[in-house]
């Protein structure tokens, strides 16, 4: 609009000029129409605009890739631009919904923590339970074969070893003895009956 005021421009500052003003329409748009880029920027012919996207890619200003098939540009990434006053209150939004999201995350990460730490301290509890459910029946155990070892007059540890394992030979004493047992009265019904 001030060109009759300003110097002319080299290819150069032109060429900036369109690079950024590519960054512009990228910002808005991710697939630019090749005609779109055209009238933008001023250009006669494809061949143009091709070499000047090509240029602005080496010079890092934007990452994308030309579709000549379907004659657009598409854009992965490009730099930033001067920030205008009217843009503030968008970025002001923007800003204002990321915190609202950061705090969102951070109550339920928070949420999370004091669930795992409720968990924790049950299985705590229901550990030490159990331990002295454990210690309980221990000392159940030995006081009752300190009782039992005394009726019988005997050391309480042998006795909890006579319990645990009997002595080798006692099962068969035992089982001879009851045989024994069993003949002897069969013997004796025999002879009550004979004599009678």
């Amino acid at each position: 609009a001030e060109a009759a005021n300003l110097p002319p421009l080299t290819e150069a500052q032109k060429n900036k000029l369109r690079h950024l003003s590519v960054v512009t329409l990228a910002a808005k748009i991710k697939c630019i129409p090749y005609s779109v880029l055209l009238e933008q920027l001023q250009l006669k012919n494809v061949r143009q605009l091709e070499d000047l996207v090509i240029e602005a890619v080496y010079a890092d200003v934007l990452r994308g890739s030309l579709d000549q098939r379907n004659q657009r540009l598409e854009v992965d990434y490009s730099i930033g631009r001067d920030i205008r006053r009217e843009e503030l209150s968008t970025i002001t939004r923007t800003l204002q919904e990321w915190c609202q999201g950061c705090e969102v995350v951070l109550s339920g990460i928070e949420e999370q923590v004091s669930r795992a730490n409720q968990h924790k301290e049950q299985q705590l509890a229901l550990k030490q339970q159990i331990e002295n459910e454990v210690a309980n029946l221990k000392k159940t155990i030995k006081v009752t074969t300190a009782a039992a070892a005394a009726a019988t007059s005997q050391d309480p540890e042998q006795h909890l070893t006579e319990l645990r394992e009997p002595a080798p030979g006692t099962n068969q004493r035992q089982a001879s003895k009851k045989t024994s047992k069993a003949k002897g009265l069969r013997g004796s019904t025999k002879i009550w009956s004979k004599s009678n």
